[in-house]
């Protein structure tokens, strides 16, 4: 059949088909030949569902057909039977208010099976589902040749069969292919089904594009721009001069309608040259002195240039302790905080600095990002966990001085893209600052990493600066592409996780 065929046209379905439609259906299921919809049925989908009903043609023959309708999911995600979810046929269930795509039928003539008509059909409900905003796609799978297996295998011993290719079901082992999961096993589903023994398997397709109405007048991006700030070191006679050269950067970015600044770690460091005749650890507590204020100006940035601000780090003291931290500024207003959790050796044994204890992801207007601090991108645990709660974009503020410390951060930083199915951008200082103790010279390249599939750079690079010079980096990020690779990914390194022998998680 397959040299036969010249032309295949998938098109909404008619009335007038219904004569052939009624024919392929007899065909189709010679097991229940009298299991046809009526003319009546047919007309009533078409009213109220018409972008539902779709036939496949080959040469202008109908070779298949898919019928659906849009219900409340929440009414059938449980146990449910074929009449319930179709009303007894009337889809009277159909609700143009409805969150979810129900599959009630589909079937290639025999002549035509091996053409892959049956994946056009899937594909075709998919791009509806998506078109439509809907969570996604459910059907009751028959289980044809369960029969034969019936006396020794419970449904659900027979689905793990199938899963395992110990068993062969033509139906289940098509829809699995095609990205639907079982969710649950239901019973009665279809009267008169003896090949399936009456039982049937709930088949779901999340729809990743998937947005949740919202009665606010705001959108979440998935283009999201990304503005790198390769900071130079240099003297600032006073805080308010080392302001003026910030707000340079993020007015420039903000020209390029950047949806996020992020600043290096310790960018202010050069305001301690004031206290250089200072011990090191008294110097580093006058610079925290400044942080509060440099906060709350790069919060009033964030507004005025509409523009999130990953604020780098900065010392800071709280009860008598010295930490390293930063601050997230949001172009709503809003002030997030974070910690760096693992000090360096240097930053312990000379500035006597604490780590922090709070890791957590962060909710923004362009998606869900994470924020580790230089060292802490070292440690693979932390983005894992921020992964895990959703977490599309990762920010790496840092500061290195050798080029062996630099490549530690980058090299780190791109494995946690690949690993946690994310964005990375690092950021760090350049030149030199003599008058500072323990910050005389600065390595850094700022980048932007991405996973390495198909849909990404083929080296997992984004955007690179040029090393060791002062500049702005900017780079688009799609998040839509990362929804994309959990699902359809050649690989994919969250899903595939062993989570029946290893498991990762915060305590507290």
């Amino acid at each position: 059949m397959q040299s036969e065929t010249d032309k295949i046209e998938l098109e909404y379905l008619k009335i007038e088909d219904y004569t052939e439609i009624k024919e392929a259906m007899v065909v189709a299921y010679h097991t229940m030949p009298e299991d046809y919809w009526t003319r009546s049925q047919i007309k009533t989908l078409l009213d109220k569902f018409p972008q539902g009903q779709v036939v496949i043609k080959v040469n202008g023959q109908i070779a298949g057909c898919a019928l659906t309708i849009i219900v409340n999911y929440a009414d059938f995600e449980g146990p449910h039977t074929f009449n319930e979810v179709t009303a007894d046929s009337t889809f009277k269930t159909h609700s143009e208010e409805g969150d979810m795509l129900y599959g009630i039928d589909i079937f290639i003539k025999p002549e035509f099976r091996g053409l892959r008509l049956g994946r056009r059909l899937y594909d075709y409900r998919k791009e509806l589902c998506e078109k439509l905003n809907l969570k996604g796609i459910a059907f009751g799978g028959r289980i044809p040749n369960y029969h034969k297996y019936a006396e020794t295998l419970s449904p659900k011993q027979y689905i793990e069969k199938v899963r395992r290719k110990e068993i062969h079901d033509p139906v289940l082992n098509f829809q699995m292919s095609n990205d639907f999961h079982p969710t649950r096993i239901l019973k009665g589903y279809l009267d008169g089904d003896k090949a399936s023994q009456e039982f049937a398997v709930l088949l779901e397709w999340d729809n990743i594009y998937y947005e949740k109405p919202s009665r606010k007048a705001v959108t979440q991006k998935s283009v999201v721009r990304l503005g790198l700030i390769q900071w130079q070191m240099r003297p600032y006679k006073d805080v308010e001069t080392l302001l003026q050269q910030a707000e340079y950067f993020i007015d420039t970015l903000s020209g390029y309608r950047a949806d996020f600044a992020l600043f290096p770690e310790f960018f202010n460091a050069p305001l301690m040259a004031r206290y250089n005749h200072l011990a090191e650890p008294q110097a580093i507590r006058e610079l925290a002195g400044y942080t509060n204020t440099i906060i709350q100006e790069f919060s009033k940035l964030s507004i005025s240039y509409n523009i999130n601000i990953v604020a780098g780090s900065m010392p800071e003291i709280r009860d008598n302790n010295l930490y390293n931290v930063g601050y997230l500024c949001k172009r709503d207003g809003t002030i997030e905080r974070y910690e760096k959790l693992h000090v360096t050796p240097d930053e312990a044994r000379l500035w006597g600095m604490q780590g922090g204890n709070e890791l957590r992801v962060f909710d923004t207007d362009c998606g869900k990002i994470g924020i580790l601090i230089c060292y802490d991108s070292e440690f693979p645990e932390l983005s894992r966990l921020l992964a895990d709660e959703g977490m599309d974009i990762l920010f790496v503020p840092f500061l290195t001085d050798t080029q062996n410390g630099y490549s530690r951060v980058r090299n780190c930083a791109q494995a946690r893209a690949i690993e946690n199915e994310c964005y990375v951008a690092i950021a760090g200082s350049v030149g030199n600052l003599p008058n500072v103790h323990n910050m005389d010279i600065q390595f850094a390249q700022s980048m932007v990493f991405t996973p390495c599939d198909f849909a990404f750079p083929t080296n997992g690079i984004k955007a690179e600066a040029t090393p060791n010079t002062e500049m702005i980096l900017l780079a688009d990020v799609d998040l839509g592409l990362l929804r994309e690779l959990h699902e359809f990914g050649s690989v994919k390194n969250l899903k595939d996780r062993r989570k029946d022998i290893f498991e990762l998680r915060k305590r507290g």
